[in-house]
């Protein structure tokens, strides 16, 4: 039977004398402090089974720990594995017996991944409410920027995605055999044509390449088209699984092999939001932040207070403009807290006059851009503030140090 909480602790030794060991303990005592907010962890855990039967298994306590420290730490599962066995102060932290069994990585994989981006934003606010309430960080005065969160794929390449069409249903289609599924496994042949595209110097050594590419790429999808049919007249869950994995992969490969056709054949250009970049993660985005190259994965959105305690977290779909953003965080702090911040500072990307009037129209008093734009540049009065406790004008907006009267 899983539990939130373990309500007899076992035999622990205590955190040492170290400066990690510190920022542990006061993580643990804020953990404790805010029990209710694990049981929506419990209940992403335990999902549609049976709570009251089966092994104890880790409780929702223990597996939101292991997750800070595998997060705080960028540990892989096996680090984090080897950690929670080998270090005294992680296994203090997780709330592991010093004579009980560490888990194992496939464990600790299978919990985390269990937890939901929904009970982690629960968790969240349940933290900056209780910094709120303790007089940490009221929130109002907040910092808002946007960055990007990189995908864990390899470099895109048109000819590295087909091959990766290819070897991944090759091995589902393995899996299929004990089903009596026969097809014609062109991985060999396809790592070949990869390698050698790679290698090729001109569009007209690689073209023919990429055609034979294609071909096995098709014929591949062609016999998964042909096992799926197969498979359903079996009715164990094993066989429904590899089903579900080959339709998964089906509809990423023809989006694949549809975009190689068009970029590399027909030499069109495909727009951003129609690339798929990944078959492991086919949500990921492509993100072209000023002049810094192109990044794959998802812009996200940051509000964060003078404690540097980050209040929101937004994981957005594309890549918009920052200067659509800075309301929509606004909106969202006043949410999570109750009321609007009085002060605001956010970079030049967010700098337009339609966010001024727009903050302020929420409720905030003092809104501030680290840039100037053309559109701000409104023949203003431009005073150097030496006092930094100089609180500005309710109608100025503060660039670099400068206030500059606005006419609103």
């Amino acid at each position: 039977m899983r539990c939130i909480v373990r309500q007899q602790q076992p035999l622990m030794q205590e955190f040492i004398e170290h400066e990690h060991a510190d920022e542990l303990a006061a993580i643990d005592q804020i953990l404790n402090a805010v029990p209710e907010m694990l049981s929506q962890v419990e209940a992403d855990l335990v999902g549609d089974s049976d709570r009251s039967v089966g092994r104890p298994g880790l409780s929702a306590d223990q597996v939101v720990r292991a997750l800070l420290v595998k997060q705080m730490n960028g540990f892989s599962y096996d680090e984090l594995a080897f950690h929670l066995a080998d270090s005294i102060c992680y296994r203090r932290f997780c709330q592991l017996g010093q004579f009980e069994k560490p888990p194992s990585r496939s464990t600790l994989q299978e919990n985390i991944k269990r937890v939901s981006a929904e009970s982690l934003e629960a968790i969240n606010r349940a933290i900056v409410m209780q910094a709120k309430e303790n007089g940490l960080d009221d929130g109002s005065a907040v910092r808002g920027d946007c960055t990007v969160v990189n995908s864990n794929i390899h470099q895109p390449t048109d000819s590295w995605l087909l091959w990766d069409t290819v070897r991944v249903l090759v091995r589902l289609l393995q899996r299929a055999w004990e089903y009596d599924v026969t097809f014609t496994n062109h991985r060999r042949r396809a790592k070949r044509r990869f390698r050698e595209i790679g290698n090729a110097r001109s569009r007209e050594q690689r073209v023919p390449l990429y055609r034979d590419l294609l071909k096995m790429a098709e014929e591949t999808l062609e016999d998964a088209e042909n096992a799926v049919s197969q498979l359903k007249r079996f009715k164990e869950p094993e066989a429904e699984d590899l089903i579900a994995r080959l339709l998964r992969t089906l509809v990423l490969g023809r989006r694949i092999v549809d975009q190689t056709q068009r970029r590399v054949l027909a030499e069109e250009g495909v727009p951003s939001s129609e690339k798929l970049v990944s078959i492991f993660e086919p949500h990921t985005d492509i993100i072209v932040k000023d002049r810094r190259g192109v990044e794959y994965g998802h812009k996200i959105c940051l509000t964060a207070g003078l404690s540097s305690l980050v209040f929101d977290c937004i994981i957005l779909e594309g890549n918009p403009a920052d200067s659509t953003l800075a309301r929509g965080m606004i909106e969202r702090h006043r949410e999570i807290l109750g009321e609007a911040p009085e002060q605001a500072a956010f970079d030049g990307g967010f700098a337009s006059k339609a966010n001024v009037n727009d903050l302020k129209k929420l409720g905030v008093k003092d809104v501030a851009f680290y840039q100037l734009t053309r559109e701000l540049a409104v023949t203003p009065s431009i005073q150097y503030i030496k006092d930094p406790a100089l609180n500005p004008d309710e109608d100025s907006l503060w660039v670099y140090g400068l206030r500059l009267r606005l006419a609103l």
